[in-house]
């Protein structure tokens, strides 16, 4: 059985191109038969809380002396058992002022953790969780993955480090760029992501 784990993190809902190209990612995977089970976790529409010194507390050092760090730890290590049970990970993150959306960081930030997720030795870090695949589908209103504006770019690089420190090597970014470039433009590379991913689903299911 192949389970899948599906976040999306915009914050424009049915209108987002980030979510609707996860949705495309997952009705090509069942096509295919790759995707038996889905885990969906919507953090754009349901945030997840971001850390402060209180909560930070609990996900670095186990404290649980208040009601806030017992929710947050608790909802830590209900995010690391979807990522654990998933061999498929999905991630639609659109480009927020050249970066992810906060909610999507947050998710990372309670995802990330020492002796969980990574581990550190003298050979330096380690990430835990290690034979999976990722998808990570990127909106943007612009190009970024060529030419001059690729150096402002703090979207992908981000999210290929946050995903490796963890050990998810394996990962395909399938883009979805110049959505500000007009109906025409954001038209064909939607549908070009979308072939992208029926080809990439096939691709897993085989």
């Amino acid at each position: 059985m192949t389970t899948v784990l599906a976040i999306t993190s915009s914050a424009s809902g049915a209108e987002s191109v980030s979510n609707r190209l996860v949705a495309d990612a997952l009705e090509a995977l069942k096509a295919s038969g790759g995707a038996d089970r889905v885990i969906t976790r919507d953090v754009g529409s349901e945030p997840i809380p971001h850390l402060t010194a209180e909560t930070t507390a609990a996900l670095r050092k186990g404290e649980t002396a208040t009601e806030a760090q017992r929710a947050a730890l608790a909802l830590s290590d209900r995010l690391v058992g979807e990522l654990r049970e998933a061999d498929v990970i999905v991630i639609g993150a659109p480009m927020y002022n050249f970066g992810i959306p906060s909610t999507l960081k947050a998710w990372f930030d309670y995802v990330l953790r020492a002796g969980v997720t990574f581990s550190y030795s003298e050979k330096g870090p380690e990430g835990l969780i290690k034979g999976k695949r990722a998808i990570v589908i990127v909106s943007r209103g612009g190009l970024y993955s060529e030419g001059p504006a690729q150096a402002m770019d703090s979207q992908e690089p981000h999210l290929r480090t946050m995903l490796g420190f963890i050990g998810i090597t394996d990962v395909t970014f399938v883009r979805a760029e110049k959505q500000g470039f007009g109906p025409e433009v954001s038209a064909e590379a939607v549908a070009a992501a979308r072939g992208e991913l029926l080809r990439l689903g096939e691709r897993l299911a085989a």
